[in-house]
């Protein structure tokens, strides 16, 4: 029975009870899904240095795996080290912040009371009503932080298992994903597998060097601004960034804290300003043509994306969502009837523009999964 001969209703229904279930499934599984689907993109992306250590250097396929993943976790430990020490001098410096803090923030009271004429003592009322549901809770946050950390350990242990796996044994999973379709087909799996591999790979490539270059411009402004811990917010900047539309927006928040706290409240304004200007750079300069081009999704469904991995996968899923919605469109666009599903997920063409043809070399292909 062809499913695409089947009645509109009836598949429609189908559609509908294959994505309940399938986003049952992948909740249900998050524990292990979200640290073995990163672990798969971050293979993509070392397989061309584990392939060159075994065919240039002539190392056995464990040791390049061993290599890759001492490499990985040199990276991983730089940027602990980093935010570690960063967020340990900021912890000594809360006391001074509190009362730099609490000096601006009096001089923002006295103003209220001046310009609406909002009596101080009823201003204070307020706040202790507010601190003393924060001090309430200090128990929940704290269990709330542990959870996050032996949620994050696992998650670590999980995806460096599976980043073994994965480039261990990348030949036995590319066989097995072409082979179990019919003989037919095989070219078509071949070439979806090919493609995915490589739009992972400049996927991963162009979003570190877009992490960088925000990270450096948000740096370079905030120190110019005279914002204390302007290299950890840079680098958060550029970490959250990943999330599109609301990552810079949860940074710029963060930002504006730390220089309404350490600077006066007018500088809050020029932050704003500059980071107008970083997600400006960012969207027309940066994201076209280091990482739009290798990724090109729709702004509508980027952010329902987010907001479907939010519910599914929770951070992590807000993160991997659209490498996800990328690998889903090349998908469509190769099986026979759901080439508009892939059209709808990809942006606008231009109807005058000449779609240039984009193949790969399949004989490059299968000596890396080799």
């Amino acid at each position: 029975m062809n499913f695409f001969k089947l009645p509109f209703l009836l598949k429609l229904t189908l559609v509908i009870i294959s994505i309940i279930g399938i986003g049952y499934l992948i909740e249900l599984g998050q524990s292990i899904l979200a640290p073995f689907f990163l672990a798969f993109l971050m293979a993509m992306l070392f397989l061309p240095f584990s392939t060159f250590l075994e065919r240039k250097l002539r190392f056995p396929r464990s040791v390049s795996t061993m290599i890759s993943v001492l490499c990985m976790l040199v990276i991983l430990a730089g940027l602990i080290f980093f935010f570690g020490s960063q967020l340990s001098s900021f912890t000594k410096d809360l006391p001074h912040l509190r009362m730099q803090f609490d000096t601006v923030f009096n001089g923002l009271q006295k103003w209220v009371y001046h310009t609406f004429n909002v009596k101080i003592h009823e201003q204070l009322d307020y706040i202790d009503q507010a601190l003393n549901k924060l001090l309430s809770s200090s128990g929940v946050i704290l269990g709330f932080t542990f959870g996050i950390f032996s949620t994050g350990l696992g998650f670590l242990v999980f995806f460096i298992l599976f980043f073994i796996f994965i480039l261990n044994y990348r030949r036995i999973l590319n066989n097995f994903i072409v082979n179990v379709f019919s003989e037919k087909h095989k070219a078509s799996v071949q070439e979806v597998v090919s493609e995915v591999r490589v739009m992972t790979k400049k996927y991963i490539i162009g979003l570190c060097i877009q992490i960088i270059i925000v990270s450096s411009l948000t740096s370079i402004i905030l120190a110019i601004l005279g914002v204390k811990y302007a290299i950890l917010l840079g680098v958060l900047t550029g970490l959250l960034n990943v999330i599109p539309y609301l990552g810079i927006c949860i940074s710029l928040v963060i930002s504006c804290f730390i220089a309404f706290a350490t600077t006066t409240p007018s500088t809050c304004i020029y932050v704003i300003i500059g980071y107008i200007g970083v997600h400006v750079v960012d969207g027309n300069i940066v994201l076209p043509f280091v990482v739009g081009s290798k990724v090109k999704i729709n702004a509508l469904f980027s952010f329902i994306g987010i907001i479907v991995g939010e519910h599914l996968w929770g951070i992590s899923g807000m993160f991997l969502c659209i490498p996800a919605i990328a690998i889903i469109k090349i998908i469509f666009e190769r099986v026979d009837g759901l080439q508009p599903w892939g059209k709808l997920l990809g942006e606008d063409e231009k109807p005058n523009k000449k779609k240039k043809s984009y193949k790969i070399s399949k004989n490059i292909t299968l000596k890396e999964m080799d």
